[in-house]
């Protein structure tokens, strides 16, 4: 029996009436049930207060006693399973936590099931991966390769004409006219950035005598046949090849059957040819109608690949009498001078002939005294002469000169310098 912690002191003084074994026993069962109830109090939750515990205890003899209405055997297995625990808990929060995961699994399983109308599961088709996406990403790997691979292309035809030599080169010898040589190298790097084009490039290069028109010409003469090969250079002078004594439907035929051959080979070997025609002013009209049929886009893939230059003393009186009026150096060496003389020079060159509507106009402006100059030293350095200052302005003087205010323009330009270094 237990005995009451309020009762301590009176039941000490019956133990120390009793025997000295007695005493022991008691004295142990004491401890041991206070140790008991320490264990109790540890083991139970402590939201959980004992009060709380205390009535659920009760609840479950309750209904162990109930049980035994039904039968002694279930009465007495639950009686004794009661009896033979210590303790007991009813913290069901691990549990809890169990079957709410299991149910997240039940449902995770079940999301894809519907209930139609008739209440029959079905479940819902399951989705594709669309194929259009990788398509989309196979062609855009397409087009970037091929746009890469153009890139490279234009480089690799650029090099091939080596067009930044020549352009350093007609720097350096062509006087006078820089504005002139940045349209040609310009139109030139178009072109040839590509081998397919929808219509040949046609250079129209005007002005008057002795400006350097004919030496841009040798000099691109020369540099496509060191890059490419003599075949696929023709210069066509006309006092050369059509005298003017000479059948002019016999120059025809000649003159489409050397640009009708050397187009051929070159298409074969995927070049672009050059054509240097100099003196065209002096071209009859049947001749000019030939090259006009050349420069149409409307033709064969090989004769749209050609590169065609006319040099011409046409439009060069209204190029000087520009420059006289005007008298601005400055204009000139800009690109909106010159587009100011290709107005000029187009209804001039269009009633000589409709083949220059489809041409690219360079005008060439007069030289000043200082180019001419720059011309007799360049031509007696390749003579092996080295001259003075003085003796060059000496040779210089011997030639005339328009006079505008402080600047002097040669009037037969550089034409007459290998005369003058000769004699």
């Amino acid at each position: 029996e237990e005995v009451p912690e309020s009762g301590t002191p009176a039941a000490s003084r019956k133990i120390s009436s009793l025997s000295s074994p007695l005493r022991a026993i008691i004295r142990l069962r004491q401890r041991y049930r206070l140790q008991k109830k320490s264990r109790l109090h540890l083991e139970l939750p402590r939201e959980k207060p004992a009060e709380f515990v205390h009535t659920r205890l009760l609840q479950r003899q309750l209904s162990l006693n109930r049980t035994g209405l039904y039968g002694p055997s279930m009465s007495l297995f639950n009686q004794t399973g009661f009896e033979s625990s210590q303790y007991f808990t009813f913290d069901t929060s691990v549990e809890q936590h169990a079957m709410k995961k299991c149910r997240r699994k039940k449902s995770r399983r079940k999301s894809r099931m519907v209930l139609y109308p008739d209440k029959t599961k079905r479940y819902l088709p399951t989705e594709e991966k669309s194929k259009a996406k990788r398509c989309l990403f196979l062609l855009m790997a397409i087009m970037f390769f091929q746009i890469l691979n153009a890139i490279e292309n234009l480089d690799d035809n650029l090099q091939k004409y080596n067009l930044d030599g020549l352009e350093k080169t007609m720097h350096r010898e062509v006087f006078g006219q820089k504005v002139a040589v940045e349209s040609i190298m310009e139109l030139l790097k178009d072109y040839l950035a590509t081998h397919i084009h929808n219509k040949p490039l046609v250079i129209s290069l005007n002005g008057p005598t002795g400006v350097g028109k004919s030496h841009v010409g040798w000099l691109l003469a020369k540099h496509f046949r060191s890059v490419m090969a003599s075949d696929f250079v023709l210069q066509y002078f006309v006092m050369h090849h059509c005298p003017s004594g000479g059948d002019p439907l016999m120059c025809e035929i000649d003159l489409s059957e050397k640009i009708s051959d050397i187009v051929t080979r070159a298409e074969i070997e995927e070049k672009t040819p050059l054509f240097i025609l100099d003196e065209v002013e002096l071209m009859s009209p049947v001749l000019l109608d030939t090259l006009g049929r050349f420069f149409e886009p409307n033709q064969t893939n090989e004769f749209l690949n050609a590169i065609y230059i006319l040099i011409s003393n046409i439009g060069g009186g209204e190029i000087t009498k520009f420059l006289i009026q005007n008298d601005s150096a400055e204009l000139l060496r800009q690109h909106r001078g010159a587009e100011e003389l290709v107005r000029i020079i187009q209804p001039v060159l269009s009633d000589v002939h409709p083949l220059w509507k489809s041409a690219d106009i360079v005008p060439f402006v007069l030289l000043e005294k200082t180019h001419v100059i720059n011309c007799f030293l360049e031509q007696m350095r390749r003579e092996g002469l080295y001259p003075d200052q003085k003796h060059l302005e000496h040779l210089a003087n011997q030639l005339s000169y328009f006079s505008t205010g402080d600047k002097q323009y040669s009037r037969t330009g550089c034409k007459q310098v290998v005369a003058k270094v000769n004699l």
